[in-house]
């Protein structure tokens, strides 16, 4: 058995075990007024993670509550702009967002958490104002071809990207919204003027440009670039799918600079929802020992409950060199979207 076979196991075998504690203290919970949680009306999500990603996660949640849950996919800044359009009479109870600037967006719209759900995970990756949670930890890293470069040959920031040494080497998704986060980031830690020339040196190296990060991913593997600026965990599908010979790898920046920045997903709750009770549970259910098992082991993400067990195949998150980001600041996507047409990354 070889290590990646191995540690994919052990985190399985931690995943069972995990669940049937889980289930047991999901199924004997109550909500907080003492009450039993009624299975009267369907918890309606508006979420900006993927089907693939979180629909087996949300059917775990069914089958072990007995609730009904009716869900509405998109992405998040689409479903950001319908909320705020919605206002008050959204029919969403609860916001699953890919990012934190997708959950700033509609602060507005949120309710307070209560404590037993803020105090489930570390404060780095929660709202200051306590109006939302995050529930997976996400890296931004550069995916590189392994035949062409070694990590040596990779530098330590990635602000030396935009050097014309990099000239029709790189590809990017300049539409994907965890590019827009990380970039929001670029914006907090480095100021306009600094992001700015960066994006205009990235855009003169002429990126090869994708739709998303999974074909930036598949580029990197297939040779079509040597590097790619994706969120961590689209590698480990690939290799999980094509074996250990995929030929690209995940580099994570030696600066503290935004190259590796951690965003998060996060859940926050409508003020407006009348299901308020079962909302929690579901949030409750995302941070209990199952979902952080699910989003360590099926999407490779970094759990964020420190009772959870990290997966093997990821470095620990107090060993990647990160900035000092407040995630609840990155809530100006609006701007990073006018500074990327403004250099001409977008139409």
């Amino acid at each position: 058995m070889n290590k990646s076979v191995a540690s994919l196991w052990r985190v399985a075998a931690s995943f069972t075990l995990f669940s049937v504690l889980a289930l047991v203290a999901i199924s004997c919970s109550t909500d907080d007024e003492g009450g039993e949680s009624s299975k009267s009306k369907p918890l309606v999500v508006y979420s900006g993670r993927s089907e693939s990603l979180i629909a087996p996660l949300i059917a775990d949640f069914e089958e072990i509550t007995g609730e009904k849950v009716q869900v509405n996919y998109g992405s998040t800044g689409t479903l950001a702009a319908t909320l705020l359009e919605e206002g008050d009479n959204t029919p969403a109870d609860v916001f699953f967002a890919q990012d934190p600037g997708g959950l700033g967006a509609i602060d507005s719209l949120l309710a307070a958490l209560p404590e037993n759900i803020l105090s489930s995970v570390p404060d780095w990756a929660q709202d200051p104002e306590n109006k939302w949670v995050g529930t997976s930890g996400r890296a931004r890293v550069i995916v590189y071809n392994t035949d062409m470069l070694t990590e040596a040959d990779l530098p330590d920031s990635i602000e030396d990207f935009a050097k014309p040494e990099w000239k029709g080497r790189i590809g990017w998704p300049p539409t994907n919204g965890s590019l827009h986060a990380m970039i929001t980031a670029m914006r907090q830690e480095w100021g306009e003027d600094r992001t700015k020339a960066w994006l205009e040196g990235i855009v003169a190296n002429e990126p090869k440009i994708y739709e998303k990060n999974t074909p930036t991913v598949a580029a990197a593997g297939a040779g079509e670039i040597e590097v790619g600026f994706v969120n961590h965990y689209y590698l480990h599908r690939f290799i999980a799918e094509e074996g250990e010979s995929f030929a690209a790898r995940n580099y994570y920046t030696r600066a503290a600079d935004p190259g590796s920045v951690i965003l998060v997903a996060g859940v926050g709750v409508l003020a407006e929802s009348d299901n308020k009770d079962l909302a929690q549970q579901f949030i409750k259910f995302l941070l209990s020992a199952t979902g952080q098992q699910y989003f360590t082991s099926q999407t490779y993400e970094f759990p964020l409950n420190e009772n959870a067990k990290p997966n093997n195949l990821l470095p620990a998150l107090e060993d990647i060199t990160k900035p000092s980001i407040d995630l609840g600041d990155l809530i100006d996507l609006e701007g990073t979207q006018d500074l990327l047409r403004e250099v001409g990354a977008l139409p």
